[in-house]
């Protein structure tokens, strides 16, 4: 052999390989796992799942990272088309009662989400637009039970004073139970001298939200 194809042969042998060589169709152990891989009932299951878990959160809150490490927005959805279908009220009570329609609180909800998200972006917050989203409209967990419990109360005929204070505490309950929940999730993620300014427009969305819920007098 030449000198010349000596050095050739040198340097091919410190040239490294990168990579791996796989044979298709045998498993590896270092395969990663796949929803793809799953059935369907499998991953709908998980979903539902951590959205449970998201509202067990909401319902005991501390402060966490749960709602903020893996945000969704099937729950804000799910709560929202709730709400909207149970504040509807008959077309012939709109006009008595004064309640909103399906289209009303569902645009209150998402705008309303979507400004004090804007809100808390602008004032310098350290989270991302769907993450605050995210946790704002889980919170309204609470809110969705005080719910219930007002139309429950409304199915009597008969409306009295102690009825009326009682769908009232319970949406006062619901009102201060979201807006705790909702500043131990966000509060971590404002500005220290700006966390008044960002905790006003969450403490408004939710009163208005109460209101909403507060002010529907029909079952």
């Amino acid at each position: 052999m030449s000198d010349v194809e000596f050095h050739e042969q040198g340097e091919l042998n410190d040239i490294s390989l990168e990579g791996e060589i796989t044979v298709p169709g045998v498993p590896s152990n270092k395969d990663e796992f796949s929803t793809l891989d799953e059935p369907v009932k499998d991953t709908i299951m998980r979903d539902l799942k951590a959205v449970g878990v998201k509202f067990w959160h909401v319902l005991y809150p501390k402060t966490s990272t749960a709602l903020l490490r893996e945000w969704d927005l099937w729950g804000p959805l799910i709560l929202c088309v709730f709400m909207a279908m149970m504040l509807q009220g008959d077309t012939l009570d709109q006009m008595h009662d004064g309640g909103p329609q399906f289209a009303e609180v569902f645009v209150i909800y998402w705008v309303g989400a979507v400004v004090v998200t804007l809100n808390t972006k602008l004032l310098g917050g350290n989270i991302s637009f769907f993450q605050s989203v995210c946790v704002l409209g889980y919170c309204v967990c609470p809110l969705s039970i005080a719910l219930i419990i007002c139309r429950c109360i409304l199915i009597a005929k008969v409306q009295t004073t102690v009825l009326f204070i009682i769908r009232f505490v319970a949406v006062v309950v619901g009102f201060g139970w979201s807006t705790f929940a909702s500043t131990a999730f966000l509060a971590e993620s404002q500005p220290p001298n700006r966390k008044v300014l960002a905790m006003y427009p969450i403490f408004l969305f939710y009163f208005v939200i109460s209101w909403l819920i507060i002010s529907h007098t029909h079952s």
